[in-house]
């Protein structure tokens, strides 16, 4: 490094430090002037894209508050026509029709509870004189010309809302509001009502129109309609937080009916409170009320700036009576506007910083293919393996040529130790092989001894089976007859002493009794030793019905025992069995864990699917006891044939519903704790893996305490 020192001196630094700043200004200017457009670009994009999604969602919430409204008035219609031809009021109406039928008392009230019951403000029944002497139902007639009902939008005055009803009158007076960007207003309050009016027409028994129900809700003040509407397009999640999204109705330019809040943001112990009585903006209001057109844009509402729409209301007689709006307020948009720009501005700002330090970094690698020489020969001097490489210079190039020359030197050094290394290896390898192929050779032994004592217990079992078979089917012969013979003999006993065989009734059922009991345990011994014999039809069913079918069998088999019995029955998976088969397993372990609990405590039968992976396999069957439970040693040989810890047991009944539920490819498990209880547990597959070849009792003791 000394030479290359001498050799430039102070002014090589000084010129490589000059060209990393020069490389670092020439890359940084495009990266910068393109991450400058993108922010532009991005600012542009969001302007437009954002606004005129803003637009279409509060147009679309206008659409539907439109809707709503209809809706209202079409549910307030229909309301009045089942009424019409409810049964009531049919009664009431005959019953009325003999006396004036305004003035009768009964039918008033009902109309009265009618009322309240409907949300109505009003409700009343003319008759078509009154009704065509009422200026305010002129119009409505003309609708309802044909015996068809019609509703729509009217505005009263107060002295007419009064005949209607006084209260209407004063509810619907509103005191205005100077509001700013709003026409000032020419008076000091609003005291005419918007009415969404029904009027039903009765037909009487001639087909001629003689009386109207007329009903119908005054709007002014109703927050029902405007609440309901903003629930349904401003739930929570839809906007911004802090943001607020109101609907109102409009009587000319005056709110009537509105969520808009007096106070935005309210103080403590300040109400919100609603800005009825308020105006809405002269430009909205000429646009819509004059022109008659839609407004989508935003809009200075009360006190804020909204993203607004407007669209006139009108009533029956096709005139603009108002207006209705839904919107949202904008500051929240801007605010996350003004937030997006700035990480945005921050995440371009980190960008820059890191392209910067990159570009330094490059800029600074173009200048060290000398210190890569000078770093090369000193780390090869302290032992590293380490090459010099392409430097980027021109082959004619001293330095190149140098650096060439002494990469040769080290791969030659380098191949020569890799020789050694390789017969080294080589070495290593072949004592891993041989190691390798005796640790083969010794598992492989301990598999044919482990398949040899496998297959000579088989041996074992398949040859204690068979004698058993034998044995049990000599046995077998030669007791049923006898037992037919005594069963035959004590029915001819019993026939023969006629009523004197009461005295020995009880001699005679238990003689019945016993020999009943010794053709079960022929039978089980022969279900037992010849298994393939015992192969029933399988067939796919629900697990629930055999369940309460066992319970119906074991609450008659232990009906003299104190034992209670809890089903939770959750399975829904159909598994393919032998219904008799497995009620004769499930019998066999409920009876077992009544005797373990000495006829007294609780049986607990679970149902459930089988899931494996997230996918349904089959059903599992829980049966769980409280009783005295089963020791660790025994544990082991609950299985084996003729074990039993029972004075009254064969020992076979737990053996033989291993068989079976093995013999349809199921599972059988057991658990239990000393003093506490056992749980045994089924599992049975949807579709049945029956193994014909396979003995069902592979690997039961048949040796101890079995056959000898």
């Amino acid at each position: 490094m000394s030479f290359f020192t001498q050799l430039f001196g102070v002014n090589w630094r000084q010129m490589q430090a000059k060209v990393r700043y020069r490389i670092l200004i020439l890359t940084l200017l495009p990266i910068l002037l393109t991450l400058v457009s993108l922010v532009f670009i991005t600012i542009y994009w969001n302007i437009s894209y954002t606004g005129q999604q803003l637009f279409m969602k509060v147009k679309a919430d206008l659409t539907v508050a439109n809707n709503t409204l209809e809706q209202v008035q079409r549910r307030q219609e229909k309301e009045l026509e089942n009424l019409l031809q409810s049964w009531e009021f049919q009664n009431f109406f005959r019953a009325a029709q003999g006396d004036k039928l305004q003035l009768a008392t009964d039918f008033n009230a009902f109309l009265a509870e009618r009322q309240v019951a409907m949300d109505l403000d009003f409700l009343r029944l003319i008759n078509v004189e009154r009704a065509a002497a009422d200026p305010d139902l002129r119009h409505l007639l003309t609708k309802v010309k044909g015996g068809e009902p019609y509703t729509g939008l009217m505005v009263l005055s107060s002295k007419r809302l009064a005949r209607l009803d006084p209260v209407l009158a004063e509810r619907a007076r509103l005191a205005l509001l100077p509001t700013p960007r709003a026409d000032v207003p020419d008076r000091e309050a609003e005291d005419r009502g918007m009415l969404s009016r029904s009027l039903m027409p009765i037909v009487d028994s001639e087909g001629e129109v003689a009386w109207y129900l007329d009903g119908g809700t005054l709007l002014n003040r109703d927050t029902r309609i405007v609440d309901h509407i903003r629930d349904l397009v401003y739930d929570k999640g839809t906007l911004p937080e802090r943001s607020i999204g109101t609907v109102t109705i409009f009587l000319d330019n005056v709110r009537i009916s509105t969520n808009v809040p007096l106070h935005f943001f309210p103080r403590d112990g300040e109400d919100k409170g609603r800005a009825l009585g308020s105006l809405v903006s002269e430009e909205v209001k000429h646009k819509v009320l004059t022109q008659g057109q839609t407004w989508v844009d935003r809009a200075f509402v009360y006190n804020d700036w909204f993203i607004s729409a407007y669209a006139p209301l009108t009533d029956v007689r096709g005139e603009r009576i108002g207006m209705i709006y839904t919107g949202f307020s904008e500051a929240p948009f801007i605010h996350n506007y003004l937030l997006n720009i700035i990480e945005l501005g921050t995440i371009l700002m980190l960008v820059l910083l890191v392209s910067g330090m990159l570009v330094y970094r490059g800029a600074y690698s173009l200048l060290q293919p000398i210190e890569r020489i000078h770093h090369v020969v000193k780390a090869v001097q302290s032992g590293r393996n380490v090459r010099i490489g392409e430097l980027g210079l021109e082959k004619d190039n001293e330095l190149a040529n140098l650096a060439e020359q002494f990469d040769r030197m080290l791969d030659l050094l380098q191949r020569r130790n890799a020789q050694i290394q390789s017969a080294a290896e080589q070495l290593e390898l072949k004592v891993e092989e041989r190691t390798r192929s005796l640790q083969e050779k010794t598992e492989e032994l301990q598999r044919n001894v482990s398949l040899l004592n496998e297959t000579r217990a088989q041996l074992v079992t398949n040859e204690k089976l068979t004698a058993l078979g034998e044995l049990t089917a000599g046995i077998a012969h030669e007791i049923n007859n006898p037992t037919a013979v005594i069963l035959g003999n004590m029915e001819l006993l019993r026939s023969e002493l006629g009523d004197k065989a009461g005295q020995v009734e009880e001699e005679i059922d238990l003689v019945i009794q016993q020999v009943g009991r010794i053709s079960t345990i022929i039978r089980s011994l022969l279900q037992y030793s010849r298994p393939g014999e015992f192969n029933a039809p399988l067939e796919m069913h629900q697990i629930t019905p055999i369940i309460e079918e066992m319970l119906v069998l074991v609450r008659h088999s232990i009906k003299k025992q104190d034992v209670v019995l809890h089903q939770e029955l959750n399975a829904s998976y159909p598994v393919q069995i032998n219904r008799p088969q497995l009620l004769q397993v499930l019998i066999n372990l409920v009876v077992n864990a009544a005797h373990a609990m000495d006829g007294k405590g609780r049986i607990w039968i679970r149902t459930y699917d089988w899931v494996v992976q997230d996918e349904p396999v089959g059903v599992k069957i829980e049966i769980e006891d409280e009783g005295c439970g089963i020791a660790a040693e025994q544990l082991g040989r609950i299985f084996d044939p003729f074990y039993t810890t029972r004075p009254d047991g064969t020992g076979l009944g737990l053996s033989l519903s291993y068989g079976i539920i093995k013999r349809i490819g199921g599972t059988i498990e057991v658990t239990s704790t000393l003093g506490k209880g056992t749980l045994f547990t089924i599992g049975l597959y949807h579709e049945a893996r029956e193994e014909s070849g396979l003995n069902p009792y592979e690997g039961l003791m048949l040796g101890a305490g079995g056959l000898a």
